[in-house]
């Protein structure tokens, strides 16, 4: 089904992306902000599909260390690069839009710094992977669930210190005009992840079976 179904997604979120800019352009300006507010079109979704990504690893890690599932650890690392995916995006339009409305390009705040932890922690999974050695899986399944456990902290950071960077209150009091152009953007945000995790986790399957057939072959005695 899903196999019938992603040249759909694909083309849907192809033209959700292209859609985008001109829903963006005319929603209303930002009072105080003016276009430079644009950014936020793009940078705050791609906080919430971060955000998802992180939930996504951390469960499927969570099912794999308790099951032992190859397919809870191909969805786990898929979810984790595409949570370092869009952690980088974040990290990058962030410093963007802080330059124009502060004034400088990075404050040491509780989200901003909170942010940096926590796609350092993704960051940290890919390297755990990498080079970790026999049983970095596992490890990099724990270090992945430390990584999920974070992500309320991150998002509720805002309301607990004094920071810089603006309120969860933000999205729910959006107005009319900027709020259709927003949700649209975190869905395609979403549609996009959602592609892409199934993009590598279907590559992580393929070369599972190709490391498989390579066993096989060469364990066939030589004739």
């Amino acid at each position: 089904m899903l196999a019938r179904a992603f040249p759909i997604l694909v083309t849907v979120a192809i033209a959700c992306f292209g859609a985008a800019p001109f829903l963006i352009g005319a929603a209303p300006y930002e009072s105080t902000m003016g276009l430079v507010q644009k950014i936020f079109y793009f940078h705050a979704p791609s906080g919430m599909t971060m955000f998802a990504g992180a939930c996504v690893a951390g469960c499927a890690s969570a099912a794999y260390l308790f099951t032992g599932k190859a397919s809870a650890d191909r969805i786990a690392a898929a979810a984790v690069e595409l949570t370092v995916l869009f952690g980088a995006i974040v990290l990058m339009t962030g410093p963007l839009w802080g330059r124009k409305a502060w004034g400088v390009w990075w404050q040491w705040d509780a989200r901003l710094t909170s942010s940096l932890l926590l796609w350092m922690m993704f960051v940290a999974c890919l390297l755990v992977r990498k080079y970790g050695g026999p049983g970095s899986a596992k490890l990099a399944a724990a270090v992945a669930l430390f990584g999920m456990a974070n992500v309320p902290f991150v998002y509720i950071s805002v309301n607990v210190w004094r920071t810089v960077h603006p309120k969860t209150t933000v999205v729910p009091s959006l107005g009319a005009g900027m709020r259709g152009p927003f949700w649209f953007c975190a869905a395609t945000f979403l549609l996009l992840f959602l592609v892409l995790l199934a993009v590598r986790v279907r590559l992580a399957e393929q070369q599972s079976e190709l490391e498989t057939l390579s066993l096989e072959l060469a364990d066939r005695p030589a004739t």
